[in-house]
């Protein structure tokens, strides 16, 4: 006999034997799709890891219930990988499958009700519901949507459960599959009329019909085939035909008649409207030179750091390369952080490659993810870009990953998990393919410029802007001492008015930038102090003036905003902290001919949202940007001469070891996009203390003297690049379990482990979220002299031991490796 491993996209170690039938044993190989049932009624997909002959001594296997592929969608590079993202980040490979899967791939189990075919309902004594079911019963099975709208009732299951009981119908599982590829419909001459004289002596039968005759003329109109037969063989779209002012009755008449043949042609769902001709560019002496360094860094080190500062031209080293792996045969993947990001690159990348490469992100639908999906499966597509997902896709022959803005925190998975970082996943992959990694950033992050120094990565360096830009010229506005002087308006100090208004009198575009969106970051009533809260989570709600709603960025809870206080019922209540929409409201107030627009991400959830924004701004149809992080990432903008930014302080001063690496990376980046294109590029820092040593780092753009300064504060504590992170965190709906089970696992650990690598267990900043306590211990592991893989395997034992405890047995626990 013949057995499968297979892996079920659930949160459950290991996987599972299934046996495979005599006549699918042919058809099975790791890699493919299958459908099997778990439990008593549920029904999956899952992927086949191996086949083999051991019969599993514990319980008697059930048997695969179909086999969905002719080819794997899964190959071994990738089921490797995939193995190694489950040791690596401590969770279950069926977590990793379910992430790395589009949605559409995965097959559902949907309840169906049918009716028992032995049974007569005119022998049955049934009310009129029940007749009216059994009646539609007996033309399909319906799903349960079907029957809450047949019997007019939101919730069926006790009609449904009567007349179970009694034998009339049946409940089942059927398997449905989700990806649908998209069809259109066209028309064309039939063959028969083709002939010569037939197709005039058709037009003219048709005088006495006009309307028909309307519809041969109009598809004329659109195919010439009387000067190229051949054309005909492609026809029209049938929409297209309609949209011309035609009878639909008389095109169907057509249909019926033979004279026109209407067919189906699947089609794809990804964009296709750009120029099929590739272009080229030309790289800088200083470019070229670049190149080359990072060539031949690559004879020695599988990763290179390329260390260039904003505006130094690093896309353009990054196509001449890619250009180079895809002349070579090869494949290559270029990771961007952010969708919004991808917006401008995908149109750079389209001049160059025109159509012949993929885009992989969330906001693509699952259809057309799994369409990216099989391009790459098939090597139709041998270059994608796409954000950290698109390292699940299914290459099997990568030259090159570029990792561009590599130091961003958008590469890490923070829920559901495998909670993987995509730079390091890239590494590993590439180590798969035998290929090499580059990363692309001008405020690399410490561990991976500590990598370089340690000689485990190469390093390339580019320290000039390209072309006419030039590094745009630091100054700080004294927040404190403006208040102080009555000098500010609203959030805006004196010093930011004024050059703003010199650069819209210039006709030059200004960013600003303030990493919190939303109206007011709470509320507070003015008599009592009470301030509203999330009842899922231990936050205060934000003031979204847009919707006049205060809502949960942490669950999504949300009501509306009030006018009395619900405590004391004053009505002295005043917004406490700004975002990006009291921002966008201030400075329409002050500069009021202006064009403003904000992006965050309540303005960019349609698809297009991010698009439509930077195109717009791109063109020059608007002045001002207001923006959270989303326009600190890696954007081009030739007429930007001022940037403004805000509420400095609170992201240098926020409570985590990195707070000052993310302050320096955020407002290096963001300052990046003033004077691309010109000499008097200006950044303004809005701040109570500018001569904070960060900030005169950041003014001096000094990387390495921020570096030197940094590493001796994260070696002096104990943590990364000289450690790794492990953070553990429980959660339980009673807050004193969660607090126990910590407690529990953290006593345990400490007797392995010791002391010094641990802290904890303790509540974090926020902690309560969706109604869930929680409570964390951190570990810290050195990278020298212990063994990592044994640790992880330790720490998975003593949550295992602790789950056997009744006590602790509804405790979520999480291991988030490597976390930011």
């Amino acid at each position: 006999m013949t057995y499968a491993e297979v892996i079920l996209p659930l949160p459950l170690p290991g996987t599972f034997t299934y046996l495979i039938a005599p006549e699918d044993r042919d058809k099975v190989q790791p890699g493919f799709r299958v459908v099997v049932s778990f439990g008593k009624k549920k029904i999956y997909t899952g992927i086949v890891l191996e086949t083999h002959n051991r019969s599993p001594e514990e319980y008697r296997p059930k048997e695969v219930l179909e086999v969905l592929d002719e080819q794997p969608i899964i190959n071994p590079i990738q089921l490797k990988f995939f193995q190694w993202m489950s040791r690596y980040y401590m969770c279950s490979l069926g977590e990793v499958i379910n992430a790395a899967l589009p949605a559409a791939l995965k097959l559902s189990s949907e309840s169906f009700v049918g009716i028992n075919p032995e049974i007569d309902p005119h022998s049955e004594d049934l009310d009129d519901r029940e007749w009216e079911l059994l009646r539609a019963l007996k033309t399909n099975d319906l799903t349960m949507k079907d029957v809450s709208q047949v019997l007019g009732l939101k919730q069926p299951q006790r009609v449904l459960k009567k007349l179970s009981e009694r034998g009339l119908i049946d409940l089942f599982e059927k398997v449905k599959d989700k990806y649908q590829p998209k069809k259109v419909k066209r028309v064309r001459i039939a063959e028969a009329f083709m002939e010569e004289g037939m197709l005039e002596g058709i037009i003219n039968e048709l005088e006495s019909k006009p309307k028909q005759q309307d519809v041969l003329l109009a598809y004329l109109r659109d195919v010439p085939v009387l000067d190229n037969p051949s054309s005909n063989e492609h026809g029209v779209l049938k929409s297209q035909l309609q949209a011309e002012d035609i009878s639909p009755s008389s095109l169907k008449t057509l249909v019926k008649n033979g004279v026109l043949n209407e067919w189906e042609e699947i089609v794809s769902r990804l964009p296709s409207d750009h120029a099929k001709i590739p272009g080229s560019l030309k790289l800088s002496q200083q470019q070229e030179s670049t190149r080359r360094a990072i060539i031949e860094s690559f004879t020695i080190h599988n990763t290179t750091l390329l260390h260039g500062v904003t505006g130094s031209g690093k896309t353009e080293i990054f196509i001449e390369l890619i250009k180079e792996q895809i002349d070579q045969g090869k494949q290559a993947l270029y990771l961007l952080p952010e969708i919004a990001l991808t917006t401008q690159i995908i149109a750079r990348l389209h001049k160059i490659f025109g159509d012949s490469f993929g885009v992989y992100h969330s906001r693509y639908s699952d259809n057309e993810r799994v369409e990216v999906w099989q391009k790459v499966l098939n090597k139709e597509y041998q270059f994608v870009v796409g954000v950290r997902s698109a390292v699940f896709l299914p290459f099997s022959d990568l030259g090159l990953i570029i990792v561009d803005e590599e130091h961003e925190p958008s590469y890490k998975q923070f829920e559901p998990a495998p909670r993987y970082h995509a730079r390091d996943a890239a590494i590993y992959l590439s180590t798969l393919h035998k290929a090499h990694t580059l990363l692309g950033t001008a405020t690399p992050a410490l561990e991976t410029y500590q990598n370089a120094l340690d000689g485990k990565f190469g390093i390339v360096e580019l320290d000039s802007r390209y072309g006419e830009s030039y590094q745009p010229k630091m100054e700080f506005a004294n927040v404190s001492r403006e208040r102080k002087q009555r000098k500010l308006k609203g959030n805006f100090t004196s010093v930011l008015v004024k050059a703003i208004q010199e650069s819209l009198d210039k006709k030059e575009q200004v960013i600003l930038f303030q990493n919190r969106r939303g109206y007011a970051s709470h509320i507070t009533c003015d008599s009592c102090g009470t301030v509203p809260k999330c009842p899922n989570c231990a936050v205060s709600l934000t003031y979204h003036q847009y919707n006049n709603k205060l809502v949960c960025h942490y669950c999504g809870y949300n009501q509306s905003m009030y006018s009395d206080c619900l405590s004391c019922g004053s009505k002295e209540l005043r917004n406490v902290g700004y975002g990006t929409e009291e921002l966008e409201e201030e400075i329409k107030l002050l500069f009021p001919q202006a064009i403003v627009q904000r992006m965050d991400l309540d303005t960019t959830r349609s698809k297009y949202g991010y698009q439509r924004i930077i195109e717009e701004f791109e063109e020059g149809n608007i002045d001002i940007l207001v923006g959270t992080q989303m326009v600190s990432k890696g954007l081009d903008f030739d007429r930007v001469n001022l940037v403004g930014i805000f509420d400095t302080d609170r992201m240098i001063h926020f409570p985590d070891f990195r707070s000052h690496e993310r302050a320096y990376h955020l407002i290096t980046q963001v300052s990046g996009r003033a004077g691309r294109k010109s000499r008097n590029g200006k950044v303004i820092v809005q701040t109570n203390d500018p001569d904070q040593e960060l900030l005169q780092r950041a003014r001096n753009d000094n990387y390495k003297a921020f570096f030197q300064w940094e590493i001796l504060e994260r070696e002096r504590f104990y943590y990364p690049p000289f450690t790794r992170i492990i953070n553990i965190t429980f959660k339980h709906r009673e807050k004193h379990v969660s607090f126990q089970a910590a407690t529990y696992f953290a006593k345990e650990v400490r007797n392995q482990l010791g002391n010094q690598r641990m802290i904890g267990p303790v509540e974090p900043l926020i902690g309560k979220i969706r109604n869930m306590y929680l409570h964390e211990i951190t570990l810290k592991i050195e990278k020298q002299g212990i063994n990592l893989p044994a640790v992880k395997e330790y720490l998975r034992s003593v949550d295992l031991m602790m789950k056997q405890l009744p006590a602790f047995k509804s405790v979520g626990v999480v291991f988030d490796v490597d976390s930011i």
